[in-house]
């Protein structure tokens, strides 16, 4: 008695199930697994960790940072660039349980971009809208432009070099102010009645970073207000373009997990790194080209410098002693 043709398409299909599970999920693992095992990828597949007397320190592949676990950076390490992978912090502690970002779990983007230059500025206080009892309930939630301003100053700080950057406050935040008025037939205020430092709050601001714009005194924001009504002006102050903190040191890469920096930020961090293990900055910086890559082919990426090979290199040469 023959098959009917349901009966035998199905035993088709059964057929190719079984083929395509042997193939696809036997062989194909199998293959990739013993593949994953020759010298030179073994390492690659197992995540390219590194480990220090038998213990894992981490991977050259993932950033981690070299800080006190209070944000603090500890001299005797180069620091690498900021990261947006932080954890969510513990709805109980209000603390994240990796405060210093790099967790390979919350991989992430900050989505922002050069469009982001007013904060969101915040009473973190319903029963204080505007902040005015206490200061401290002033909550800001920095745009991408004030989020660079303050991280430049950070690194400035850090390093002793200059962190001014166009565009930025001498207190770190973005320079815009919001310009109220009517406006001409191109958008633009021509003759305002009141100027607002948007990212300058006034409890908290002893006063505004502009004086005076077009005549008319500038004031601090107040919390809570929505400045959109206004033409927003970013002002582009005194400071140099070529400034000696890199775009590295204040932007985070698109994972957030970047584990390089680059060769201009490492020699930014030569002098204190010198100082903090008490050897001379030319034998740092002499560690520092050990370590730095080209780009891949010749023409593919930017030099970079692994920072976690960098220190390990550096702990084994130069160990680093507190002070006492």
């Amino acid at each position: 008695m023959r098959m009917s043709t349901w009966i035998r398409q199905h035993v088709a299909a059964l057929r190719c199930l079984l083929v395509m599970t042997v193939i696809l999920g036997i062989g194909y693992p199998a293959a990739v697994f013993a593949v994953a095992q020759l010298p030179g990828l073994h390492s690659r597949a197992e995540g390219s960790l590194i480990t220090v007397n038998g213990k894992v320190v981490g991977s050259k592949l993932i950033g981690q940072a070299f800080t006190d676990g209070k944000g603090n950076a500890l001299n005797q390490y180069f620091q690498t660039r900021p990261t947006n992978a932080v954890p969510a912090a513990d709805p109980k502690t209000g603390v994240s349980p990796i405060p210093d970002g790099y967790d390979p779990a919350s991989s992430t983007f900050g989505n922002m971009g050069p469009e982001s230059i007013v904060d969101t500025i915040t009473s973190a206080d319903p029963k204080d809208p505007d902040a005015t009892k206490n200061p401290k309930n002033v909550k800001i939630t920095q745009a991408l432009l004030s989020t660079v301003c303050s991280r430049s100053q950070a690194v400035g700080t850090l390093e002793g070099v200059d962190g001014s950057r166009p565009f930025c406050t001498s207190g770190g935040v973005g320079a815009v102010l919001a310009v109220m008025g009517p406006r001409d037939s191109h958008g633009n205020v021509q003759n305002p009645t009141q100027v607002i430092s948007v990212n300058e709050p006034c409890p908290t601001t002893p006063k505004p970073f502009m004086t005076f714009y077009k005549g008319i005194a500038v004031q601090c924001a107040t919390v809570g207000a929505d400045y959109s009504k206004g033409q927003i002006v970013p002002i582009r102050g005194n400071a140099s373009v070529d400034t000696p903190v890199p775009v590295d040191a204040v932007t985070a890469s698109a994972s957030g997990l970047d584990p390089d920096i680059s060769p201009a930020y490492a020699n930014i961090q030569i002098p204190r790194v010198a100082k903090a293990r008490k050897v001379s900055e030319d034998k740092i910086r002499a560690v520092v080209a050990e370590h730095t890559q080209g780009r891949a082919l010749g023409f593919m990426g930017e030099p970079r410098v692994n920072v976690l090979e960098l220190n390990l290199d550096l702990d084994k040469m130069f160990p680093y002693t507190k002070a006492s």
